[in-house]
């Protein structure tokens, strides 16, 4: 999975887009919509398709946004959606009528398979069935999941309750994340001199790193976070970037992190946040947003203090 890549040829913006999926066309939409449909019908299921959800007889629901996210996102372009929809509708079916992993699964296999996941917060059900999760930044939510071979499933309160105290659980889970393989790592070399590392792999979990940072970099660059902590970014499931806070480089560093978070979120499957954080013992603080059709940086005294002493450092 590269950071930059060519994107598949796409009907011209100036075409009419679609009301739920700005990135499709009209014309893209009514074409990934029909082939879900389609997908459904295969499956001996009918199903009502809203435009951002699928029904079924039964009253279940099944999101849309991501497989639109990742059918768009393609290279390919649309010759490989009917396969790709076909392929994620089976996971889907299977996973919902299969048998249920807190019913077959051991105590000790389901902690084997638990892991944190950092959401947007806009994502989880309005249900309180979350509210065990923490919030470890504006907009984020942390919940339990379990790593299914096909699916990730993440946990509700009632599904927990056999398990142990969701404090226990929690402490299981960031150690999994700690012994995850880093399936990639590159550096992210700017003109001006400034650069950031990004982390990026097909685990679900790769942005959720973000929890046991302080590792994750030690693991990386082979040297410890200072106290002033690390530039923070999750645009999607699948990448998460940071810069360890040295020195003024880091002025630089917040911008073309800013650029690359928002760019990154945009359109994308399993999407988490355009913004950047300030990361400092495992306490996040935003400091960009969006600005109309751009975004803006913004920092809080505490952390202008510390650009000012880094910079006096250097002089």
């Amino acid at each position: 999975m590269g950071l930059f890549r060519r994107g598949p040829k796409r009907d011209p913006r100036e075409a009419p887009r679609d009301g739920e999926f700005s990135f499709f066309s009209e014309r893209e939409g009514g074409v990934f919509r029909s082939q879900v449909r389609q997908a459904f019908a295969e499956r001996g299921l009918e199903v009502t398709v809203y435009a951002g959800v699928v029904a079924d007889s039964g009253g279940r629901r099944f999101g849309l946004g991501n497989l639109a996210a990742v059918c768009h996102r393609d290279r390919r372009g649309e010759r490989v959606w009917p396969a790709m929809i076909r392929d994620h509708v089976g996971k889907v079916l299977r996973t919902m009528d299969g048998p249920q992993p807190m019913e077959t699964l051991t105590e000790d296999e389901i902690r084997a398979r638990l892991f944190p996941r950092v959401v947007a917060e806009e994502t989880l059900p309005p249900a309180e069935s979350f509210r065990y999760g923490r919030a470890p930044a504006p907009g984020l939510r942390e919940v339990l999941a379990l790593d299914l071979p096909e699916a990730v499933q993440m946990l509700s309160e009632d599904s927990l309750a056999d398990l142990g105290e969701v404090a226990e659980l929690r402490i299981r889970a960031l150690n999994n994340l700690r012994a995850l393989p880093v399936e990639g790592h590159e550096t992210v070399r700017r003109g001006d001199g400034s650069s950031f590392e990004v982390v990026l792999g097909d685990s679900f979990f790769t942005a959720s790193r973000v929890l046991v940072l302080d590792d994750l970099v030690e693991r990386i660059m082979g040297t410890p976070l200072t106290g002033d902590g690390a530039l923070v970014a999750m645009p999607f499931r699948h990448q998460l970037a940071f810069h360890p806070i040295h020195d003024a480089q880091v002025v630089p560093a917040l911008q073309a992190m800013a650029q690359f978070a928002a760019a990154g979120h945009e359109d994308a499957a399993g999407a988490i946040s355009p913004n950047v954080f300030w990361w400092r013992r495992g306490a996040m603080t935003r400091l960009s947003e969006p600005d109309g059709d751009g975004l803006r940086v913004v920092v809080d005294l505490e952390f202008q203090d510390m650009l000012e002493r880094l910079v006096q450092d250097e002089a």
